[in-house]
């Protein structure tokens, strides 16, 4: 890689495969939080990640915080939304980070060549030096002109806990007991679990 990138920086890119526009976004949000809060990277769950996007960001928030799924610490809502709302246990304190309206814009036609897999060899060069570009930008960018960021009160999520597992009657896999449940008296997993509805 020819671009000499901040040492954090290029740990989420090594991280996540490649630089991109949404890692971008992720780096500059965790980097704002960390900036309002003055918080340090979370060793265990001194930190707190919900993330309302399952995209690219989110690798550079768990590189960058120390936030993740097996830690307990990175909490993730399907919300579709580029929104990162970090909390400091020691501060009790969080911080909302949500990317504003139009900061960038993409070549539709060009994008959807690309991801349908129908672009020429130029068109995918010229889109891979499109997400350059916008990666760059959003590095350069004022955080006010990126971002909306705001203290918010929340309670914060109790640590992660460590439950006993039961077996499965069924399948005969381990599943932690809150999870598990009864089906004709015997334990299910969720997976061999049928969940009743009522058709609506």
């Amino acid at each position: 890689m020819d671009q000499n990138y901040p040492q954090d920086l290029q740990k989420a890119i090594d991280f996540h495969g490649h630089f991109c526009p949404g890692l971008a976004i992720g780096y500059r949000a965790a980097k704002a939080a960390m900036e309002k809060l003055q918080a340090e990277r979370a060793e265990d769950e001194e930190l707190i990640a919900i993330v309302e996007t399952d995209a690219c960001g989110v690798d550079a928030v768990q590189s960058l915080l120390g936030c993740t799924i097996g830690k307990g610490n990175l909490i993730y809502k399907d919300y579709g939304k580029q929104v990162y709302t970090i909390a400091s246990r020691k501060q009790d304190k969080a911080v909302r980070v949500a990317l504003k309206a139009n900061v960038f814009t993409h070549q539709e036609n060009l994008r959807a060549a690309v991801f349908s897999g129908q672009a020429s060899d130029e068109q995918i060069r010229e889109f891979q030096a499109m997400q350059q570009a916008i990666s760059q930008q959003l590095l350069a960018k004022a955080t006010d002109s990126l971002f909306k960021v705001d203290l918010v009160e929340m309670p914060l999520p109790h640590p992660a806990r460590i439950f006993k597992s039961v077996t499965c009657d069924f399948c005969g896999e381990e599943v932690m007991e809150p999870r598990a449940r009864l089906k004709n008296g015997k334990i299910a997993c969720l997976s061999c679990n049928e969940e009743y509805t009522r058709g609506w």
